[in-house]
């Protein structure tokens, strides 16, 4: 009976707290004053409200200082051990570039998609689709790679190369 009862006295304790400590804390009428002449000078404050919106324009600018252009197929790489596939990973990619640069990559990626197999390829049989492959170190050495690669055929209007997805199958 007892194990019944106390929930609901630790209910009715905690209500009472609760309302007294809401009671006790709340505004009273000179605090809400203040608070109002407080939001009627920040609406005088334009100048400050400005310069906030300058910064998210700001920011804006930075976000289309790129664009990104994904590659339309996924990459297959097979990992070999022993003379046999052991595994297949499986990599999608989109390439950070200046704006504009989608023609030139549309009509290239067939030369971009042979050089990036080439380097992961490379990557596979140097293991770095071994173990925990998802590494940071290991997914740096992969992007440098790629990097590398994309800038021979674009320049330098190619920024980064972006691992969109990876996984690995065992065979």
């Amino acid at each position: 009976m007892m194990k019944k009862l106390l929930p609901v006295v630790f209910l009715l304790v905690g209500l009472g707290a609760g309302i007294g400590a809401g009671v006790a804390l709340a505004p009273s009428g000179d605090e809400k004053e203040t608070a109002k002449e407080e939001k009627s000078n920040a609406k005088e404050d334009k100048p400050k409200a400005k310069e906030k919106s300058a910064k998210k324009t700001d920011k804006k600018d930075k976000v289309s200082e790129y664009e990104y252009l994904k590659l339309t197929k996924q990459f297959v790489v097979p990992v070999v051990d022993s003379d046999r596939i052991a595994a297949l990973v499986t990599m999608s990619l989109s390439l950070e570039v200046t704006p504009g640069m989608t023609e030139a990559f549309y009509a290239l990626e067939p030369k971009l998609r042979d050089g990036f197999l080439q380097v992961m390829f490379d990557h596979a049989n140097i293991g770095g689709f071994d173990g925990a492959f998802t590494e940071s170190d290991n997914m740096t050495v992969l992007r440098k790679a790629l990097l590398e690669t994309a800038r021979k055929d674009l320049g330098d209007d190619v920024s980064q190369v972006l691992i969109m997805s990876v996984s690995r199958q065992d065979v």
